[in-house]
C-alpha cells in the first residue's frame, strides 16, 4: 500500500482502517477520472464508491482538488519507486539507459495505472494527451509548477542512484529535460491511445542528446 503524505491531507490517518479508507477514496477517484473525467468528478460519488460517509471524506480532503492533488502525489511516489526498483535490478551500461528506463516506466503507468492518463503528476488533462485544464499547473504546490517538483525529485534519485555531480547547471538541465519529455509524450498520446511508438522513441533520443552535454 502506498501511503499519501500527511502534508496533502487535512488529517493524517492514525489507524490502519483510516489509511485504508484514504487509499480506497484515492483508488475510486482514479477510476472515476478514467470513466468521467475531472469536470464530472464529484466528492459525493467518490465517497459513495469508496463506501465511506461524505463526512469522512471531508475529514481527510478539503475538496475535489485536494483529493486529486493527493492522487497526483501518490502517482509521483509510485513512479519514483518503480524507477528505483528497476535501477536496482538493471545492469546499466551508460547513464543514458536511465532516460529510457524512466520513459518506459512513465509509458507503462500511462497505459495501465487508473487515472494516470488524466492526472499523472498534477496537471489535469481534459483527455489523454491534453489539452490541460487551466489552473492545474501548480496542483502540487501553490508556488512551484508541477514539473519543477518532478524534476527536483528526479534530481534526488539521480544523486542517490548514479552519484552524479549536481549544481545549478544540472538542475536547470533536468527541468528542461522533464518539460521537453512531458510535451513530446503528450503529443505521443494525442497521436495514439497507447502512445505513438515512434514519438516515444523520439522523446528518448531528444532527452538523451540534450543531457549528453551535462553528464559525463
Amino acid at each position: 500500500m502506498t501511503n499519501v503524505s500527511g502534508e496533502t491531507l487535512r488529517r493524517r490517518p492514525a489507524q490502519r482502517r483510516s489509511l485504508e479508507r484514504v487509499e480506497r477514496m484515492l483508488d475510486e477517484c482514479a477510476q472515476l477520472l478514467d470513466e468521467l473525467g475531472y469536470e464530472a468528478l464529484t466528492t459525493k460519488e467518490v465517497a459513495r464508491r469508496a463506501e465511506v460517509p461524505i463526512g469522512t471524506f471531508y475529514q481527510f480532503f478539503p475538496d475535489k482538488q485536494g483529493l486529486v492533488r493527493a492522487l497526483a502525489l501518490r502517482n509521483l511516489e509510485a513512479f519514483l519507486g518503480r524507477i528505483t526498483i528497476r535501477l536496482a535490478q538493471a545492469e546499466l551500461s551508460h547513464w543514458s539507459d536511465v532516460v529510457d528506463l524512466a520513459v518506459d516506466e512513465f509509458i507503462a503507468m500511462k497505459r495501465s495505472t487508473p487515472g494516470f492518463a488524466v492526472v499523472d503528476f498534477g496537471e489535469v488533462l481534459a483527455a489523454p494527451g491534453g489539452p490541460a485544464l487551466g489552473g492545474t499547473e501548480r496542483m502540487l504546490d501553490e508556488a512551484l509548477e508541477n514539473n519543477v517538483i518532478v524534476a527536483d525529485r528526479l534530481r534526488g534519485l539521480v544523486v542517490e542512484q548514479l552519484g552524479a555531480p549536481i549544481g545549478p547547471t544540472l538542475d536547470r538541465a533536468l527541468l528542461v529535460a522533464v518539460e521537453a519529455a512531458d510535451s513530446v509524450l503528450k503529443l505521443a498520446f494525442r497521436a495514439h491511445p497507447d502512445g505513438d511508438p515512434e514519438l516515444i522513441a523520439e522523446c528518448k533520443l531528444l532527452v538523451r542528446r540534450y543531457l549528453a552535454d551535462h553528464f559525463t
